[in-house]
């Protein structure tokens, strides 16, 4: 039995296609796996803050308050928030307590969630 060219040539790209989209799907699930497993390292990443900064925004995220809000709350500029939060700068004792005291812990919480910088 001889089959025309055309045919042939059909079966060959459909196999090819189809060979294709296995592969993808085997990445796809490869790929997802790992993630899946990689779930508890990043559940411990992001619930370990290294910085201040980090500690800071975490809090404010926590609480649900804007910058805007927490700069007019502590008389600072939105600006000097986002670099505290970014590790540009540092806020003084008298911002850092009141900033625990405006997110409901002490200022020694703060910092004890920080990590020494390597």
């Amino acid at each position: 039995m001889v089959f025309p060219i055309k045919t042939t040539l059909f079966l060959v790209l459909n196999l090819a296609v189809l060979t294709l989209i296995g592969y993808l799907l085997f990445l796809l699930i490869k790929a997802l796996r790992k993630y899946l497993r990689s779930e508890t390292s990043r559940k411990e990443k992001s619930e370990s803050p290294k910085y201040l900064g980090d500690v800071l925004k975490k809090h404010r995220s926590a609480c649900r308050m804007t910058q805007e809000f927490v700069a007019e709350t502590v008389g600072v500029s939105r600006q000097a928030i986002s670099k505290w939060e970014s590790g540009l700068t540092d806020p003084s004792t008298s911002n850092l307590m009141a900033l625990a005291k405006l997110f409901g812990v002490t200022p020694e919480e703060l910092l004890k969630e920080t990590q020494q910088k390597n």
